[in-house]
């Protein structure tokens, strides 16, 4: 393929009208913020999605035989395509999910850094090595390699559709297994361009990395289909779901679930810091972050102050498609239904509400939400137990930091959290102690952007991890080899060793 029709097949792929299989029915992407159509997807059954993982298997065969050196050699090629039109596809994440260009641009970024980092660690990771033999196989040699797994499926999430997606994909990339991605109904044009970019970036294997659109069944037909194994993220519902069909044929699975992911303010804590923090992990996206901060738990000392400093920032914040705006629409309309539910019970329930400046009636249609904060809440407020995904924050007031602590552990979730402390043995001892995946420290959502950090949760937050060592080692199974050096005098492990030679164990 000559590398205009490359670039042809991008922009189709972009524009939503490419499809490598026979289908009737379709559906259509549209952009959150007009209602304006980005893309019409086919929607691919059983059959189809068949014979998608069957070319992958065909590919991974030939992706895997390229061995280390010759994937690194591709993942920077397509790693270097993301880069070099990574305004295009910014463009088109603010189109079809609706942030800011700017927070999609980082969203790449941090896309390709990891890239880059599963690439290069590859062969550390996973490469053959020798482990001791130990005492009893002392005249042994022991090998242990960490193989592919053949084809690994991937169902995204809409809220961050190349990065949380990716972190899967490019960590099962370079592990050599192919690759078939499931994008969200909300986002499949995002996940189209992805392959197409791969097409045009690595097209001795394009096969190797194939996407597959359309709704639930499609992505229980890719449960189904016999991988070696299903990477999903979303909702904890669906999670079980997607367990059970993949339960039928004993596919593996990794579930990255959502969050009621919390910060603890301490009284020693740099307040103005940790209100700025606990705003864009609040309200970034829309709210639309698994990792996000939904509650904060501040003690006495030091409540009234960070409660007037989030107030004050929260004020000035202001949705909308523009250049200017802070954060954009929500994606899936029905879920800003559960956020108004929240925010409605949270005042009948007794607790305060204080809502930013910007003026709704100015918005093109009701997928913009204007910010809350939400104060004086019990324990067992929907707000507070239950996931909201959407740009409000919870601040509770506690005692002391153990109290907050024991708080934050109490939810069914366990993705991540944060802690503020200018104490350093302190906040560490917090975060270690925290019932999560992952804790920032005098942050939010740091440990996303560090590649050789594992990202994953406990709890309903889910199983598996991606991303670093973790990440790589999740996508494939571990091979222990054993190779006789030298024979011994007497064989142990045989029935003609000589007789009266019983085994004992010495003391």
């Amino acid at each position: 393929m000559s590398l205009a029709e490359q670039m042809d097949t991008v922009t189709d792929a972009s524009a939503g009208t490419v499809d490598r299989h026979e289908t009737t029915e379709t559906f259509e992407s549209t952009n959150p913020a007009s209602g304006a159509v980005v893309g019409v997807f086919p929607v691919h059954d059983a059959d189809a999605v068949d014979e998608t993982v069957e070319r992958a298997r065909a590919a991974a065969e030939t992706w895997a035989a390229l061995g280390f050196d010759g994937r690194r050699q591709r993942l920077t090629a397509y790693r270097g395509y993301l880069a070099r039109r990574i305004n295009e596809l910014a463009d088109l994440v603010h189109r079809e999910n609706g942030k800011p260009h700017a927070d999609a641009i980082l969203e790449i970024t941090l896309t390709i850094d990891h890239l880059a980092w599963a690439a290069t660690h590859a062969r550390r990771v996973l490469g053959q090595r020798r482990v001791r033999a130990g005492m009893l196989a002392a005249n042994h040699a022991a090998y242990l390699e960490y193989q592919p797994l053949g084809v690994v499926g991937v169902i995204g999430p809409w809220n961050y559709p190349v990065f949380t997606p990716m972190g899967s994909i490019a960590y099962a990339l370079a592990a050599g297994n192919a690759v078939v991605f499931k994008p969200s109904e909300y986002t499949p044009a995002v996940g189209a361009w992805l392959a197409a970019a791969w097409r045009a970036a690595v097209p001795d294997v394009e096969d190797a990395f194939q996407v597959v659109t359309g709704f639930g069944p499609t992505g229980a037909a890719l449960c189904r289909a016999g991988v070696g194994k299903l990477a999903f993220t979303g909702s904890a519902p669906t999670g079980r779901k997607v367990m059970a069909a993949c339960a039928e044929t004993l596919t593996p699975v990794l579930m990255e679930l959502g969050g009621k992911d919390a910060m603890i303010v301490d009284d020693d804590a740099d307040v103005v810091a940790a209100a700025d923090a606990a705003v864009w992990g609040a309200m970034s996206n829309a709210g639309q972050t698994c990792i996000g901060i939904e509650r904060v738990y501040a003690t006495s000392a030091v409540y009234d102050r960070f409660v007037a400093e989030v107030t004050e920032q929260v004020r000035r914040l202001r949705p909308g498609s523009d250049d200017e705006a802070t954060y954009g629409p929500m994606t899936m309309a029905s879920q800003g239904g559960i956020v108004r539910r929240h925010i409605e019970e949270a005042e009948t329930g007794g607790g305060r509400v204080v809502r930013g400046e910007a003026d709704p009636s100015l918005f093109p249609n009701e997928n913009y939400l204007v910010p809350a904060v939400l104060l004086d809440l019990p324990e067992d407020a929907a707000a507070i137990r239950e996931e909201t995904f959407g740009p409000t924050l919870a601040i509770t007031k506690v005692r002391d930091a153990e109290e907050a602590l024991e708080r934050v552990n109490a939810s069914s979730y366990g993705l991540a959290g944060a802690v503020f402390s200018r104490s350093k043995t302190k906040a560490m001892d917090l975060a270690r102690r925290m019932r999560s995946g992952m804790t920032s420290v005098n942050s939010v959502l740091t440990f996303a952007s560090v590649p050789a950090l594992p990202f994953g949760g406990v709890g309903e937050s889910g199983f598996g991890r991606i991303h670093g060592e973790d990440g790589l080692k999740e996508f494939t199974r571990a091979k222990a080899i054993t190779r006789q050096r030298v024979a011994l005098p007497v064989n142990l492990m045989s029935f003609s060793r000589p007789p009266r030679r019983p085994m004992r164990w010495p003391g």
